[in-house]
């Protein structure tokens, strides 16, 4: 995936020494957006996350990715073992979960990946792992990074959107 048809996000137009800041503001931009939502544990339709589903996904998707990171900087060229985001979002009752404390949370893991980020040159940013989604495929840490921003973002198009449709049992 080189770009996002459904958010517009373009991989190439996020270089590597953009992704530190551009993962810091994560926190903030999703304590904002959780702010607007009237009900952030209502899902807008059957089988769609609500706004707090979708922010626990990001919180899990930040601390992944630095495992990720880390592995890739030890070993050469790791597959990285898929997130089970669906079973993930079971398991840990993600509409069940404090929001402040996912919020905080969240923004924690994204400061932590972030300074990871700030502190790779090109040469680490150039290596490379086995990702799992949505094909396995060899994909660098700068894709990792770049990957990572597009979680965030895309997300936060989820929560926006569905934070004010009509309320269903889903």
């Amino acid at each position: 995936m080189e770009r996002c048809d459904e958010c517009l996000f373009v991989y190439s137009e996020v270089p590597g020494e953009a992704l530190p800041a551009l993962l810091r503001g994560l926190g903030g931009r999703f304590t904002a957006a959780l702010g607007e939502v009237p009900d952030v544990r209502r899902r807008p339709a059957p089988g769609v996350w609500s706004p707090l589903e979708y922010t626990c996904h990001v919180r899990d998707v930040l601390r992944v990715q630095g495992e990720r990171l880390a592995l890739a900087l030890r070993v050469e060229e790791p597959t990285f073992v898929p997130m089970g985001r669906d079973e993930r979002a079971l398991t840990e009752r993600y509409n069940d979960q404090e929001p402040a404390t996912v919020l905080a949370e969240l923004g924690t893991a994204a400061q932590e990946l972030a300074a990871r980020f700030a502190g790779l040159g090109p040469a680490q940013l150039a290596r490379t792992g086995v990702y799992p989604w949505p094909e396995r495929q060899v994909r660098t840490l700068l894709w990792l990074g770049q990957h990572t921003v597009h979680e965030g973002e895309h997300h936060l198009l989820d929560i926006r959107r569905g934070g004010g449709a009509a309320a269903t049992d889903g």
